[in-house]
C-alpha cells in the first residue's frame, strides 16, 4: 500500500488540515479505512485521534483509490466538528460492529407507535345569516 499526498491545505477557521490523497493497492482490494487512517496519521505526523478519513473511493478498473482526510489540531476540536457517521466509519472493525449491533438492538426494543385516529371534520353549522 503506497500513499501519495496530492493536495494539502490548512483551514484556520476549523483548525484542521485538509488532505487529498491517493492510495495504490496492487494485488489487493481497497484497504480498510482504519488501516489507511493509521498509515496516513504516521505520514502526516499526527495522532490517530486527530486524523479522520472523510471520503474514500476506488477508481473503476484500477488498483488505486482517492480520498480526502482531515487532521485536526486537537482531539476536542475533532469531536466537536466531525459528524457521528464519520466517527463510526473510522473506528476499528470490532468497535464499529459493536456500535451497529447496539443500534440495531435499540431499534428492535422500541415499541411500535400507534397511529392516532384522525377525527372527522364536523359539518358546518348554519349561522342564520342570509344574503
Amino acid at each position: 500500500m503506497e500513499i501519495k499526498i496530492a493536495k494539502e491545505s490548512y483551514n484556520p477557521l476549523l483548525k484542521r488540515k485538509e488532505v487529498s490523497f491517493s492510495v495504490k493497492h496492487p494485488s489487493a482490494g481497497t484497504p480498510p479505512r482504519f488501516e489507511l487512517r493509521k498509515e496516513l496519521a504516521t505520514k502526516l505526523k499526527s495522532t490517530l485521534d486527530q486524523t479522520f478519513i472523510v471520503k474514500l473511493e476506488t477508481k473503476t478498473g484500477t488498483h488505486e483509490a482517492v480520498g480526502e482526510a482531515q487532521v485536526y489540531d486537537s482531539v476536542d476540536r475533532a469531536k466537536a466538528i466531525v459528524p457521528t457517521h464519520i466517527l463510526v466509519r473510522n473506528l476499528p472493525p470490532e468497535e464499529r460492529k459493536k456500535i451497529t449491533e447496539a443500534k440495531a438492538a435499540k431499534i428492535e426494543k422500541k415499541p411500535r407507535e400507534k397511529k392516532a385516529e384522525e377525527k372527522k371534520p364536523e359539518p358546518a353549522k348554519p349561522t342564520g345569516e342570509t344574503k
